[in-house]
C-alpha cells in the first residue's frame, strides 16, 4: 500500500503546484500568499469552486473537462501535472533504492530527489506559461543539490554518477564534489556561449541559470547526456510543431522543460539507453 499512498500524495502536491504555476504573474515571489492565497476558482468564469470540483485528477474526468457552470474545456495542465507529481513519488524512491547506502540515507535521499524534480516540473510548467524561469526556483534546485552532494559524500557506497559504469567514459572524477563542479561550470559556459551566439534569440537568460544548479545537481559527465537529450527532445518537438503548422520556423520555445526531459531521461534511463547505444555502435 504504501506505494499507492506515495501516489496519492504526490497527486495532491500536483494540485498545488498548479494553483502556484497558474498564479504566478512574474512580479512575485513564486509562494507569495498575496498570489498563490485565496479559494480555487474557474479561470473563465470565475466562479469559486466546490470541494468535490477540487479532487486531484477525479474531478477533471468527471467533469469531462469542463468547468461544471460555464462548460469551457479546462487546462490538460492539471491533470498532466497531478498524474506526473504522483508517479514522481513512487518512481523516484524505486530509482535511488540502495544508491546512497541504507539507515536514513534510504529514505532521505529518495526525498531530495524527488523535491528537485517537483521543482523542475514547477519550472516547466511556469516556463511554458509565462516565459520565465524564477530565480528562487534556481536557487532553491542548488541548495537540494548540494545537500544530494552531502549524502553521496557520507554514504559508505556513494557514487556521483547515474549513468553507473558508463560514466567512466568520460572520466568521471573520482571526488564527488569535484564532479559536481565540473558540472555546473560546464552546464553555465556552455548555455552562456549559446546565448552569446545567438543574442538571446535560440536560449534565454533563465535556461543559462537553470544550467547551473542542474549541473550541480547531475555534475559531471551526467550533465552532457541531461543537455543531448535536451536539445533532441527540443528539436522533435520543435519539428513536430512546425510540420502541425503551430509554430514557424522563427518561432520560441521555452528550453526549461525539455532540460526537465533530459534530466529524467538521465535518471531513470541512462545505464540502459547507454547500453543501447553502445550496442548500436557496436561495442
Amino acid at each position: 500500500m504504501v506505494p499507492f499512498f506515495l501516489f496519492v500524495f504526490g497527486v495532491v502536491i500536483g494540485s498545488f503546484l498548479n494553483v502556484v504555476s497558474m498564479r504566478y504573474d512574474g512580479n512575485h515571489f513564486v509562494l507569495d500568499p498575496r498570489v498563490i492565497g485565496g479559494r480555487s476558482h474557474c479561470p473563465s468564469c470565475r466562479r469559486t469552486l466546490r470541494w468535490f470540483e477540487l479532487i486531484p485528477l477525479l474531478s477533471f474526468f468527471l467533469q469531462a473537462g469542463r468547468c461544471r457552470r460555464c462548460k469551457v474545456r479546462l487546462s490538460v495542465q492539471y491533470p498532466t501535472v497531478e498524474l506526473i507529481s504522483g508517479l514522481l513519488f513512487v518512481l523516484v524512491p524505486w530509482r535511488t533504492a540502495g544508491f546512497a547506502g541504507v539507515g536514513i540515507f534510504s529514505w532521505l535521499f529518495p526525498a531530495l530527489w524527488v523535491f528537485a524534480f517537483l521543482i523542475l516540473l514547477l519550472t516547466s510548467v511556469i516556463d511554458i506559461r509565462t516565459g520565465i524561469i524564477p530565480d528562487e526556483l534556481n536557487i532553491a534546485l542548488g541548495i537540494l543539490a548540494v545537500a544530494s552532494g552531502f549524502f553521496l559524500a557520507a554514504a559508505p557506497n556513494g557514487t556521483g554518477s547515474l549513468m553507473g559504469p558508463f560514466s567512466s567514459i568520460f572520466s568521471a572524477p573520482g571526488n564527488i564534489w569535484v564532479g559536481r563542479v565540473i558540472g555546473a561550470t560546464f552546464g553555465f559556459i556552455f548555455f552562456e556561449f549559446l546565448l552569446l551566439v545567438t543574442q538571446g534569440r535560440g536560449i534565454g537568460m533563465g535556461d543559462v541559470k537553470l544550467a547551473l544548479p542542474l549541473g550541480l545537481l547531475f555534475g559531471w559527465p551526467d550533465i552532457l547526456p541531461v543537455i543531448g537529450f535536451a536539445f533532441v527532445i527540443g528539436a522533435i518537438i520543435g519539428v513536430f510543431l512546425i510540420l502541425s503548422k503551430k509554430k514557424t520556423m522563427q518561432g520560441t520555445l521555452p528550453f526549461g522543460p525539455f532540460l526537465a526531459f533530459g534530466a529524467a531521461f538521465v535518471f531513470f534511463l541512462g545505464v540502459p539507453l547507454a547500453q543501447g547505444y553502445l550496442h548500436l555502435m557496436g561495442f
